[in-house]
């Protein structure tokens, strides 16, 4: 008993082998029907060639005789002045034009080119029949006759075209044009014709009067005849086809499709084996295709591909809830995007316009962009160029980040900052208010007694005016140095945005320094200031670095606690160094220890009892904000230089 497993594989090896039978008798039957096929792709190939070289055979024939009709009417408009000269340029020009004679009115040569082969006199000379039949037939009737076919002199056949040629309304002769069959078919017929077709013109009886052909003794396969009118008189075009190929090719093909058979069992098995690793790549590209799909729907990150015209290829699910518009809306969209605000097309049409061209930042840029509600959004993108697996760009991979929110945190971060720089101002000048009130009384002080001082000598009435110019005087400047350090204090204090501006740095120093300056008599400290002459100004806010310097000087001061009064010195410089204005604050106090050195800048870090830890930090964000630096070193001596810099207006 057979087993069923036995069973089917006995089918599947019979299956093979009567597949490749059927493939076989099929071969055998599509190159019956290949044959058939050409055959009558053979004839109507023939029938259409033929047709081809009969209408240009005629078109070439009729442009011939226009030229030869023109030049019958010149001849009648001119009475045969230059005629010789123009028939020369018809014979020249025109390969399928043997001779061209110009007949008087009684028949007889009056110009001829070439000139006739005997030498007679052109004046003498009387054409013959069949062209005295044609001359008087065209004179008769007014237009142009063809002959039948004749011999040429000099060889082959040949036909006449007669045209009458009048001059006012008297006959004045006629044009006549030789034409060689032979020349018309070398010169007419191209060469790809001739190598597959012998073209003939052959006369009523079927006698070839001409021939063409690129094979020397042709094996005649099948012909197309086609009246050749005009000239007609019974002419016909016949095209034969050559066998211009063997057979050899079909019967080594025949011989090739059995000799594969066999080997199509092999190549069966092959494919077999191909096929079933096909199937796993292809199960693999499928669950690889499925990981990274669900990866890319996973993305918070919006990624969007354009080709390199501009239009979208690609989007994620990301990218399109950012945006509000769905793939298939996306999709092969080109500029203006629909997510493009009108506000700020230009923007966007620029910023496009630098992408396609290869020139958008490596660190990526910033764009607004728009909902599809209306709602506006900040986005952080960054394009790289798209490449197939060929190694070829075929477009651009952006990436798109919504920093929406974080824009807004570090715009309330920035004001949080700015609040806290002005508290930290106030701080400072609740920290110096009682020296600050000291230093305004004795301005005050002054113009209470020098303006007690002038009211008595006025109630005495015993003063002269000019005594009290110098008191006057004096309590006005008092008034003035009293206002001044209102001013200073008032415009240290007060809130407002920070507006950045060339300052020049000398002065910020000179109004920091006198503003601590009684500060500094408090404490027993002398300020020595050593500024460079001609500083050049910087971009600055005056009121931040104002109190950047404040603040590092009242560090140096507290510094100096523990110094003796008489070594307490205070030096504030100012120099240029490459492109920047350097200033130094250097005190003589107690240094910073190696165990601080890396946090002292931080926030909320202090060495002071009942200090923030805000003013270095806020320092420090301050400077950098103004693209500069601020750092410190051990002073030679003992003590610190804290030094910062800013760079040079341009």
């Amino acid at each position: 008993m057979i087993r069923p497993a036995t069973l089917l594989s006995r089918r599947g090896t019979a299956m093979p082998i009567v597949a490749m039978v059927l493939v076989v008798v099929l071969l055998g039957v599509f190159l019956w029907l290949l044959d058939r096929s050409e055959r009558e792709e053979e004839e109507h190939g023939l029938i259409r060639d033929a047709l081809w070289v009969e209408q240009s055979l005629r078109f070439q024939l009729a442009s011939d005789v226009d030229r030869l009709e023109q030049l019958a009417d010149m001849i009648g408009r001119s009475g045969g002045t230059d005629v010789t000269a123009a028939m020369r340029h018809l014979v020249t020009t025109n390969p399928a034009v043997e001779r061209v004679l110009w007949l008087d009115a009684e028949g007889r040569i009056a110009a001829a080119v070439p000139p006739v082969p005997d030498g007679r006199a052109v004046e003498e000379g009387a054409e013959p029949s069949p062209r005295g039949d044609a001359l008087r037939l065209a004179r008769s009737l007014g237009k142009r006759i063809y002959t039948a076919p004749y011999p040429l002199p000099q060889a082959g056949m040949g036909f006449d075209v007669v045209v009458p040629v009048y001059q006012g309304r008297g006959d004045a002769g006629a044009l006549v044009g030789v034409f060689s069959i032979d020349d018309i078919l070398t010169h007419h017929v191209p060469w790809w014709i001739a190598e597959r077709y012998q073209i003939a013109v052959a006369d009523s009886n079927g006698a070839v009067l001409g021939a063409k052909s690129r094979i020397d003794e042709p094996t005649p396969r099948r012909s197309h005849a086609i009246p050749f009118d005009p000239p007609g008189r019974g002419m016909t075009l016949v095209a034969t086809v050559h066998r211009t190929e063997s057979n050899l090719g079909r019967t080594v093909l025949v011989a090739a499709i059995f000799g594969l058979t066999g080997s199509a069992l092999w190549s069966l098995w092959m494919v077999r084996r191909h096929i079933r690793r096909r199937v796993r790549a292809e199960q693999q590209l499928r669950t690889e295709h499925a990981f990274r799909k669900a990866m890319e729907d996973s993305l918070t990150v919006g990624m969007r591909a354009r080709d390199l015209e501009g239009r979208i290829i690609y989007v994620n699910p990301a990218f399109c809830r950012m945006v509000g518009w769905s793939e298939a809306e996306l999709l092969d969209r080109g500029p203006p995007m629909p997510y493009w605000p009108p506000e700020d097309l230009e923007r966007c049409a620029q910023v496009f316009s630098t992408v396609l061209a290869g020139e958008a930042p490596p660190d990526g840029f910033e764009l607004r962009l728009m909902r599809r509600n209306g709602e506006r959004f900040d986005a952080l993108i960054y394009e790289a160029p798209l490449i197939d697996a060929n190694g070829r760009q075929t477009g651009w991979m952006g990436s798109f980040v919504d920093i929406t929110e974080r824009k807004r945190a570090e715009d309330l971060a920035r004001q949080q900052q700015e609040r806290l720089q002005h508290t930290a101002r106030v701080i400072t000048m609740g920290e110096m208010a009682s020296t600050l009130a000291h230093e305004l009384n004795q301005p005050l002080s002054a113009i209470a007694s020098y303006s007690a001082g002038c009211l008595n000598k006025l109630r005495a009435d015993t003063v002269v005016p000019a005594e009290l110019i110098p008191p006057l005087d004096k309590l006005s400047k008092q008034a003035m140095r009293a206002g001044r350090i209102i001013r200073q204090i008032h415009e240290f204090v007060r809130k407002r945005d920070p507006r950045v501006a060339p300052c020049d740095m000398a002065e910020v120093v000179e109004d920091s320094v006198s503003l601590i300056r009684a500060d500094a008599r408090k404490h027993g400290v002398r300020i020595e200031v050593d500024l460079a002459p001609a500083t050049p100004p910087v971009m600055a806010d005056r009121i931040l670095v104002q109190q950047v310097l404040l603040n590092l000087m009242r560090n140096g001061m507290e510094a100096m606690a523990q110094t003796p009064r008489d070594a307490r010195l205070l030096r504030v410089t100012a120099r240029v160094q490459n492109g920047a204005v350097l200033t130094r604050i250097r005190d003589r106090g107690c240094g910073v220890a190696p165990e601080v050195a890396e946090t002292l800048f931080s926030p909320f870090f202090t060495t002071k009892k009942e200090g923030m830890g805000m003013g270095l930090n806020i320092c420090r964000s301050i400077i950098e904000s103004h693209h500069g630096r601020l750092w410190f070193e051990p002073a030679r001596g003992g003590g610190t230089a804290f030094l910062f810099s800013l760079p040079v207006a341009s």
